[in-house]
């Protein structure tokens, strides 16, 4: 087996502008998204990490992509978000990453979803997890603020969709967002008490 070039793991987290729940993750995603275009906003924090012998522990990332009404159909806009206070030499191994020329399901969303790649930005980002709530601010870019949908059976856990075809997890936890806003690489969204979709869940990704 080859040795791995990089690999990533920690913990992500998500809210797009559908309705809850969103119908592109139980179709594959073949479903229009409930609006004519899909806003996924999915912010990442890397617990343990590294490309070669550069460690990329406690650094974090985001991917903001736009996408038509299905989004299988490709012809995303995506733009990528890494950590401001990484190294130079973890800005370039992230930045490989995370905008997709490195392997991995970043290069898989890349070729084969992205029409209009809008660059990277390198800004502060704040990951906040406590219970079920999960909150992501990127000054400039991005905010969100979703809660994990509680099951009635006093779990003090979220309801979980199992399965997927996402590229953070294949079990997912279910969450509604109570706010989605993002003002960066040329889109504009807000949305204040809507209850639209979120997620969240580990991630481990190499190649």
């Amino acid at each position: 087996m080859a040795e791995k070039t990089w690999e990533l793991s920690g913990q992500y987290m998500e809210s797009c502008n559908c309705d809850y729940l969103c119908p592109c993750i139980y179709t594959n995603p073949q479903a229009p998204a409930t609006h004519e275009h899909c806003y996924a906003l999915m912010v990442y924090r890397v617990d343990r990490g590294r490309h070669g012998a550069v460690s990329l522990d406690g650094l974090k990332f985001a991917l903001v992509i736009r996408s038509g009404r299905v989004m299988a159909d490709g012809g995303w806009v995506f733009g990528v978000v890494v950590d401001e206070s990484a190294s130079e030499a973890q800005r370039k191994a992230l930045t490989e990453i995370v905008s997709g020329t490195a392997g991995g399901p970043p290069q898989m969303i890349r070729d084969n979803l992205v029409k209009d790649f809008r660059g990277v930005e390198y800004r502060r980002i704040d990951f906040t997890a406590e219970g079920l709530s999960r909150l992501a601010d990127i000054p400039g870019i991005l905010s969100f603020e979703i809660e994990g949908v509680a099951s009635r059976n006093r779990s003090g856990e979220p309801f979980y969709i199992d399965n997927t075809a996402h590229p953070a997890n294949r079990r997912l936890a279910l969450a509604r967002s109570k706010k989605t806003e993002v003002q960066g690489f040329g889109l504009s969204l807000s949305l204040l008490g809507k209850g639209n979709n979120g997620h969240f869940a580990p991630f481990a990704w190499a190649a």
